[in-house]
C-alpha cells in the first residue's frame, strides 16, 4: 500500500437519482478494472455491489458500498476507491457520509429521463462539499434516450458546459473507459502527509459477529498499522487494531493503510454505539485537533413494531439489534401496548427506510412482525416546558378545557416535485389536498419543447407524507413525477388525537395524530374498517371514532343471534316472546360486563392497508 501515495489516490462516490444506473455503472468500473470477473449479461450477479437480498428484489441500493479498484493510466498505477450510494430521498444520510470521505462524485443523469428531483438535491449537496462533478449522461443505447435536449438540460440547470459531459451507456460498457480517464485526470488527489500525525476519519461501519464492529475509515493523514493503539476523539476509549486491509471488492487484509487511502479496520470493537459515525481515530498519546463530523441522522418517522406471536418477543428485539447494528440511522425503544403486548418503537428517516427495514427483518431474520400507523414527532409547547411527542398514546387531549396546551407544533418539510407540464393540474390538486403552502413553479426546459417539464416547490406537512403520498404522485403522473424533499422546522397547527373504541373501550395501538380538517373523513374510514375485520360476538359492538368527548364517526357490528324459538311449536304467541326477551336481556348483561378481543390477525389487515 506505500506504493500509492496520494498522488496516485482518487476516491470518488456515484451519485444520482434513484434507478439513474448507479450500480450498474459501479460493475462496468469494476469489470474494466479487473477487480471482478467480467458479468454475462443476465447473470445473477449483477449490480454486484447491493448485496442485500431486498436491493436485489426492489432495484434499489438501500447501503452505501465501498470497493477499491487497481487502474494503470499513462503507464501509472492508480487507486481508485469507489462509494456507491443510494438514490431515494430516505437515504440521503448515506448520501452525505459516503461523501465525506471523497473529493469527487460522478453525477449520473438518465437520457431518457433527465434530470430528477434527487439529482438536484445530490448536486448541491456535493457543491456545498466542495467536490468536483463530473457529470455523465447514462442510458444514450435506448431508442427513447435524448442526450442533446438532456445534455441543454444540465447546462441549463446545473451551469455545466456540455463539453464536460461524458455520454455512456453503463449497460453495454459503451464510453465508460472515458469515464475512468476522466475520474484520474480531473478529481483532485486526497491532501494528507504520511509523516503527520494519525487522523483516520470513520465514515460508516458494520458489524461481524466474530470480529465485532467494522468500522470504514479514511486515512486522513499518517500511516495507521495493524498492531496499533489508537483512540476515539469522540468516546475517549482505547483499541488495538487486530486487521486492517482494503475492499476489493470483498476485505482484503494489508499491513497498513497511508494517507489518503480508504479501508477497514477491526480493532476488538464490542458495541456498535462506539463507531460514532463521523469520529476521528487518533494513536493513543497524541493530541489531535478532531475534524469536523457532520450532523448525525434524524428519524423523521416513527411506528410501533410488534410481534404476532407475543412468545416471539425476545427474539424479535435480538434481530432488531443485529439489524441496527448495519443501519444505525435506525432509533430503537421499548413499548408496551395492552392490545399488542411487548413490542418496540422504532424511528426511520422515511416510510421507504420503514419499509426496507421491516422487509429486512422477515428476509434475514424470518420475523413476523405487525407494524402500526407511522407518525412523525410532534411538539407540544406546555407554558413551562416543551415536550417532543412521537408516540400517539403520549399525545395530550387537546379538546380538554384543563389541558395546558399552550400550542401543537408539526415537523414540515420543502418538497420539490419534477414533472411533465401536462400533469401540473394534478400535482398542484394533490399538494393542496395535502395541505400544502407557499406552491410555487417554474419550468426548467427553456428550449420550449412540448414535452417540457415543470418543478414544483412547496412546503407541506411531514405527516400528509410519510402515508401514501408517493403512491398517490405516481398514479396520478403516470409515474413520470420524481419527488424530493428536505427538513424545514416545526410550525403550529390544528393537531388533534383520535381514539377508537369498542364497547366504549379504547384500543390504544390504533390511535392516531391527524389534522382537525381530515376527522371526520379519518374517522369514518378507519371505523369502516375495523367493522370489516372485528368478528362478530354474542352483543352488539359500537365501534366509535373518537376526538376528546366528541364521537366523529360510528359503525355498529351487529350481534350473533341464536333462533331461541326453533324448538317451540304451536302455544300462543306470548311463550315465543318470553323467550326473546329473556335473550335480549341476557344480551344487555354481556354488553355490559363482555370485553372486544381485538384479534392479531385483525390488527395485521387493518395496519397493513393504507389510510386511503
Amino acid at each position: 500500500m506505500k506504493d500509492y501515495a496520494c498522488d496516485r489516490i482518487r476516491n470518488f462516490s456515484i451519485i444520482a437519482h434513484i434507478d439513474h444506473g448507479k450500480s450498474t455503472l459501479a460493475d462496468r468500473l469494476l469489470e474494466l478494472t479487473g477487480t471482478i470477473q467480467t458479468v454475462s449479461k443476465g447473470a445473477s450477479t449483477q449490480q454486484f455491489l447491493d448485496k442485500l437480498k431486498v436491493e436485489r428484489e426492489r432495484g434499489i441500493t438501500v447501503k452505501a458500498q465501498t470497493a477499491s479498484m487497481f487502474h494503470a493510466h499513462e503507464g501509472q498505477e492508480y487507486l481508485l476507491n469507489l462509494i456507491d450510494t443510494p438514490g431515494h430521498v430516505d437515504f440521503s444520510w448515506e448520501v452525505s457520509r459516503s461523501m465525506s470521505a471523497c473529493q469527487g462524485a460522478l453525477l449520473l443523469v438518465d437520457a431518457t429521463q433527465g434530470v430528477q428531483a434527487q439529482s438536484l438535491s445530490v448536486f448541491h449537496a456535493a457543491r456545498e462539499r466542495g467536490l468536483t462533478i463530473i457529470p455523465v449522461l447514462n442510458k444514450i443505447d435506448l431508442p427513447a434516450a435524448q442526450p442533446e435536449r438532456i445534455t441543454a438540460q444540465m447546462e441549463a440547470i446545473f451551469g455545466i458546459q456540455p463539453s464536460e459531459v461524458l455520454p455512456i451507456s453503463a449497460k453495454t460498457g459503451q464510453g465508460v473507459r472515458d469515464v475512468l480517464r476522466a475520474i484520474v485526470e480531473r478529481i483532485p488527489s486526497p491532501e494528507g502527509r504520511p509523516d503527520d500525525k494519525l487522523k483516520a476519519f470513520l465514515f460508516d461501519s458494520s458489524y461481524d459477529r466474530y470480529r465485532g464492529v467494522i468500522s470504514l475509515v479514511s486515512i486522513q493523514s499518517g500511516i495507521l498499522r495493524k498492531g496499533d493503539r489508537i483512540a476515539s476523539s469522540h468516546t475517549k476509549k482505547k483499541y488495538e487494531v487486530t486487521e486492517l486491509g482494503i475492499m476489493h471488492p470483498e476485505e482484503v487484509p494489508t499491513n497498513d493503510l497511508h494517507s489518503g487511502q480508504v479501508g477497514y479496520i477491526a480493532c476488538n470493537m464490542k458495541q456498535s454505539s462506539e463507531a460514532h459515525i463521523g469520529d476521528t481515530l487518533h494513536r493513543v498519546g497524541e493530541v489531535i485537533e478532531p475534524m469536523t463530523g457532520f450532523q448525525p441522522a434524524k428519524a423523521m418517522v416513527f411506528a410501533g413494531i410488534y410481534p404476532i406471536d407475543s412468545n416471539d418477543f425476545p427474539k424479535l428485539e435480538e434481530s432488531i439489534k443485529r439489524l441496527t447494528l448495519t443501519d444505525r440511522s435506525v432509533t430503537v425503544q421499548r413499548e408496551s401496548s395492552t392490545a399488542l403486548g411487548q413490542g418496540n418503537r422504532l424511528g426511520f428517516l422515511g416510510s421507504l427506510h420503514m419499509d426496507v427495514f421491516r422487509q429486512r427483518l422477515e428476509d434475514e431474520y424470518d420475523a413476523n412482525v405487525i407494524i402500526t400507523a407511522p407518525t412523525v414527532p410532534f411538539k407540544v409547547i406546555y407554558k413551562d416546558r416543551t415536550v417532543l411527542v412521537s408516540n400517539p398514546t403520549d399525545f395530550p387531549d387537546v379538546a380538554d378545557s384543563t389541558s395546558k396546551v399552550r400550542e401543537i407544533q408539526e415537523p414540515i418539510v420543502k418538497a420539490s416535485i419534477i414533472v411533465p407540464e401536462v400533469y401540473v393540474g394534478d400535482m398542484m390538486e394533490l399538494c393542496f389536498s395535502h395541505r400544502a403552502e407557499e406552491l410555487d413553479y417554474r419550468y426548467l426546459d427553456t428550449s420550449g419543447a412540448s414535452s417540457s417539464r415543470v418543478i414544483l416547490t412547496c412546503v407541506i406537512p411531514l405527516s400528509e407524507i410519510v402515508s401514501d403520498f408517493f403512491d398517490k404522485l405516481k398514479s396520478r403522473s403516470s409515474g413520470f413525477a420524481s419527488f424530493d424533499y428536505e427538513a424545514a422546522g416545526y410550525k403550529r397547527s390544528d393537531l388533534v388525537k383520535m381514539m377508537f373504541l369498542l364497547n366504549n373501550k379504547p384500543v390504544d395501538a390504533l390511535a392516531l395524530i391527524i389534522h382537525r380538517s381530515a376527522e371526520q373523513s379519518v374517522g369514518r374510514l378507519w371505523a369502516k374498517k375495523l367493522h370489516k375485520v372485528i368478528p362478530r360476538q354474542l352483543f352488539e359492538v359500537p365501534i366509535q371514532a373518537v376526538v376528546g368527548k366528541k364521537v366523529v364517526a360510528r359503525e355498529t357490528l351487529s350481534a350473533m343471534r341464536a333462533d331461541v324459538t326453533a324448538g317451540l311449536y304451536g302455544g300462543h304467541y306470548e311463550r315465543k316472546m318470553k323467550h326473546l326477551e329473556n335473550q335480549k336481556e341476557s344480551k344487555r348483561k354481556m354488553k355490559r360486563i363482555g370485553s372486544v378481543d381485538l384479534p392479531q390477525e385483525a390488527f395485521f389487515d387493518i395496519l397493513r392497508t393504507k389510510r386511503s
